[in-house]
């Protein structure tokens, strides 16, 4: 963690952060148990930076050849685990500095997660705290994540940054490489910088501000992060509190430029109070961490406990923000027509059709050269169909005449999307159908109506067969539609059926 250019704020005014402060629903009701980070893994890791400060002048510093070794060792850990690595260097102060990007196979790369710690130490020593603990928790998290052969559902990204001891260079410099487009698809990067401080607090990210000390929140969507991570640490029993971003480590960055953000933070220079010793254990009066930015932060200067949680939270974190299912869209309006719901035939007055009217039912199966109504449906009894009657012929009750429409009753859409339409349907007709024959869907809107979906006949054979199609509703958030559906029998004494079932609205 770099030393701030102006003078710090200090943590004393902050408060525990609650789960249901931050986020409208707590996150740990759909949680999934991120896996154990064995300590032992993580503190091997701090051992070999130690070493490489050791055989390096002590240091791990920018511009030195420790920082590079480090960058290597990494590297080469994460290259045989599966990773995609690539090495981006940058100039600095008049020497080349490194940034080490992780990627891991598979996941939505519009919806990309990011994790990210400084590797860098200060000239003074090794910076095992600060930041080799943020480092090597991050690296046996991604190194888990390839363990378990994770699929994510997010892509997964992680990141050790250079130089941020002379002023987030590195994270500074990958932020400004970006194209719009790039950073548009990073939707959360996790910061953890100093995570195993000898007299440690439990810090946490404040992403909405609600400790209220002045920072101001992070970008939307820093509050459900910082939640996330409140849930774990609540989960074990452990109280935390909110730091602010107050741009002293590599979520600058990232929230200056829109990016939610998030993470957790064990106490640099700061000293603890007399409340949080009694929170947390430790000796008030003192730093979080004595060997802050000085040669005696080496591998005696880690607070066991701190790391293992710690190490632990980043996993919760990564396996609920990008590994597990996002949660299932939220149910707008649901019909199954089992029971009648208010739908109207011919709600305008303008149908056409003599036979075959839209009526919701348990509909007869017909055949003509294959099947032309379907008497199963797909799910249930009932659906919509036209002319839900077989008679001794196929042609009986099929669509005559010219249209006919069925209206769904006024549906209040969410103010936010994305809104999505689904519904199952089938169209089928004879070899005496044409173009003019045909199913569509359409929304009725405060601007109009607007034809969702057309399938349109032709001069074939086309058996009935159900199929689910989606339209978005997104443009009409905040309206009160109507859903229509129409069959038209436009084509001289042509055959034409089409039924309907499951139709469902969604949000999210």
């Amino acid at each position: 963690m770099r030393i701030p250019r102006i003078i710090p704020i200090l943590l004393t005014a902050a408060v525990t952060v609650a789960m249901t402060a931050t986020t409208g629903a707590s996150p740990a009701a759909a949680a999934v148990p991120g896996p154990n980070i064995p300590l032992a893994n993580v503190k091997a890791t701090l051992t070999q930076l130690q070493s490489i400060a050791t055989a390096n002048g002590g240091n791990r510093a920018h511009g030195q050849p420790g920082y590079l070794a480090s960058v290597n060792y990494l590297r080469g850990r994460l290259d045989a685990a599966g990773y995609t690595t690539a090495v981006q260097s940058f100039s600095y102060g008049g020497a080349t500095g490194y940034n080490l990007i992780a990627d891991w196979p598979g996941g939505d790369t519009t919806n990309t997660v990011m994790v990210g710690a400084h590797l860098d130490s200060v000239a003074a020593g090794p910076g095992i705290n600060d930041n080799g603990s943020g480092s090597a928790a991050i690296l046996e998290v991604a190194l888990e994540v390839a363990r378990q052969g994770v699929t994510p559902t997010r892509h997964l990204r992680f990141a050790w940054w250079g130089a941020e001891e002379r002023g987030l260079i590195g994270s500074d410099f990958y932020v400004d490489s970006l194209s719009a487009a790039a950073r548009a698809n990073i939707e959360a990067y996790y910061n953890f910088d100093m995570v195993g401080s000898p007299n440690a607090g439990y810090f946490v990210y404040d992403g909405d501000n609600s400790d209220g000390t002045g920072a101001g929140p992070g970008p939307a969507g820093s509050a459900q992060l910082e939640a996330t991570l409140v849930a774990y640490f609540s989960g074990i029993g452990v109280a935390t509190e909110g730091t602010d971003f107050d741009g002293r480590s590599d979520y600058g960055p990232f929230i200056a430029a829109g990016i939610p953000a998030g993470g957790t933070f064990t106490g640099a220079e700061q000293r603890k109070t007399a409340a949080q010793a009694a929170k947390w254990g430790g000796t008030s009066g003192t730093a979080f961490d004595v060997c802050y930015h000085r040669a005696c932060d080496t591998t005696a200067n880690i607070n066991d406990t701190a790391l293992d949680r710690n190490a632990d939270a980043i996993a919760y974190a990564v396996w609920n923000v990008a590994v597990s299912p996002p949660a299932p869209p939220a149910t707008v309006y649901s019909d199954t027509f089992e029971t009648a719901t208010g739908w109207t035939t011919n709600p305008a007055g303008t149908d056409t059709a003599t036979l075959g009217q839209w009526e919701r039912g348990d509909p007869a199966a017909t055949t003509s050269s294959g099947a032309k109504q379907l008497g199963t449906t797909v799910s249930g009894t009932n659906d919509l169909v036209t002319g839900r009657l077989a008679g001794a012929a196929a042609g009986d009750y099929d669509v005559d005449g010219g249209t006919t429409t069925i209206q769904l009753p006024a549906i209040a859409l969410p103010a936010t999307g994305p809104l999505t339409l689904s519904f199952s349907w089938y169209l089928a007709h004879g070899s005496n159908s044409s173009s003019a024959d045909s199913f569509s869907a359409a929304v009725v809107h405060s601007g109009g109506t607007t034809t969702l979906f057309t399938q349109a006949g032709a001069a074939s054979n086309r058996n009935g067969a159900w199929a689910t199609r989606t339209a978005n509703l997104t443009a009409y958030a905040g309206q009160s539609v109507r859903i229509v559906f129409r069959a038209v029998d436009a084509s001289t004494a042509s055959l034409v059926e089409a039924g309907v079932d499951d139709v469902r609205i969604t949000q999210g």
